[in-house]
């Protein structure tokens, strides 16, 4: 028997031990101290180990852990009740990750077309680069080679569109489509910003069209864009979204948010989830929404994405021949690589800073929500140096 390692290997692992992490900083097994501009992928948006947070989730440990969503807990309710005062929504469903909250909306939209009985419209339109998570049915909205191959055959009812052309989203339209499923910020496929206008066409579209919208905002949801939500840059409204990541800054959970327009076929049985909403998840979740709804913290995302900006703009202009654009919103911001981006990860680690490559060629940088303006500068420095000795080797 050949060897296989007792970790399955379906991650290319950096030989790295992380044992502790403190606000924007990890320290791993021999003391390096490292700056984490990865965040577990825009997950600990408060930082590692916040005190808030970690009073929350202490207090609720030694209560209770889950009572199973047979009965009520006062952490939940009050949860979802806070969600909808702060979205578009009406109704709540939680769950553990962003790629089951994802599942959950594509199943309200097409159980709202059976409700309506028009259930012959179950296909939606998605776009090229999308990631929505490595389930069979988010695979299949993305089809992107690497992530299917192997796989098949693919759920059908997925097709996709050009993200940031309209053109090419109407001629995807037919007679069978339910709904358009969009990231209002592409993530995993390269930091892509839709044009000015983009999300306010895809409204008024499906409104003509009698199809639903639905807004992924896994990753740039929770004020990582320097709105509290990515889609309230544009004064649009989904009727579907689902969220994750730093709702639980790192304890697991998500959430499906809707309109009871759209959710009126998800009744009694049609949906389910042995741990979804389970009070720690619930009362971190709480915790988390006390802080980034605090006046101002929201905004002051906003400003410091725009310092972060400069700094990697300036970057870009100081070194062409590593990197050719910047490009993001808020504290949402890649560059885009000349070498692999492979490269520049383990250069910026080198000095110590942390970065996760993405789709395009980008090298991207989800920093914790808290960071300072002097870690931003720290941050550049570091790319500084890792691209002057890019440039030397070359």
């Amino acid at each position: 028997m050949s060897y296989f390692p007792v970790l399955m290997p379906v991650y290319n692992r950096v030989d790295l031990y992380f044992e502790r992490g403190e606000g924007v900083y990890l320290f791993d097994d021999k003391g390096d101290r490292y700056l984490d501009f990865v965040a577990g992928v825009g997950v600990t948006g408060l930082g590692h180990c916040h005190p808030h947070v970690v009073e929350a989730l202490k207090n609720q440990a030694e209560k209770l852990w889950t009572v199973s969503n047979l009965f009520k807990t006062h952490s939940g309710g009050r949860l979802a009740q806070r969600l909808v005062d702060l979205t578009f929504a009406d109704t709540v469903f939680f769950q553990n990750s962003g790629v089951e909250a994802w599942e959950c909306g594509i199943k309200v939209i097409r159980k709202y077309f059976s409700a309506i009985n028009q259930p012959e419209r179950f296909r939606m339109i998605t776009f090229k680069g999308n990631f929505h998570g490595r389930t069979m049915t988010a695979m299949a909205a993305s089809k992107t080679e690497k992530m299917v191959a192997g796989f098949g055959p693919l759920i059908n009812g997925f097709d996709l569109a050009e993200f940031g052309d309209i053109k090419s989203v109407r001629a995807a339209v037919t007679d069978a489509t339910a709904a358009i499923v969009v990231e209002p910020i592409i993530g995993e496929g390269g930091f892509k910003v839709p044009p000015p206008g983009f999300l306010r066409q895809l409204r008024d579209l499906c409104d003509e069209k009698g199809m639903l919208l639905m807004f992924d905002e896994i990753q740039c949801g929770l004020g990582r864009s320097g709105k509290l939500f990515a889609h309230e840059w544009e004064g649009v409204v989904p009727d579907v979204m689902c969220i994750a990541k730093a709702l639980g800054n790192g304890f697991p959970i998500g959430a499906c948010l809707a309109t009871a327009k759209a959710a009126q076929g998800m009744t009694k049985g049609t949906h389910g989830s042995t741990y979804g909403g389970n009070p720690q998840a619930t009362e971190v979740a709480n915790a988390v929404l006390d802080i980034i709804t605090e006046r101002g913290f929201v905004e002051d995302i906003a400003r410091k994405g725009d310092i972060w900006k400069k700094h990697l703009e300036s970057i870009t202009a100081e070194h062409p021949t590593v990197f050719s654009e910047a490009r993001g919103r808020g504290l949402m911001r890649g560059l885009v690589c000349v070498p692999p981006n492979t490269t520049i990860s383990a250069a910026l680690r080198e000095e110590r800073l942390l970065s996760v490559e993405a789709g395009e060629n980008v090298i991207r940088f989800l920093p914790p929500l808290i960071v300072t303006e002097e870690q931003l500068e720290e941050a550049a420095a570091c790319i500084d140096r890792a691209a002057k000795k890019l440039e030397v080797s070359a």
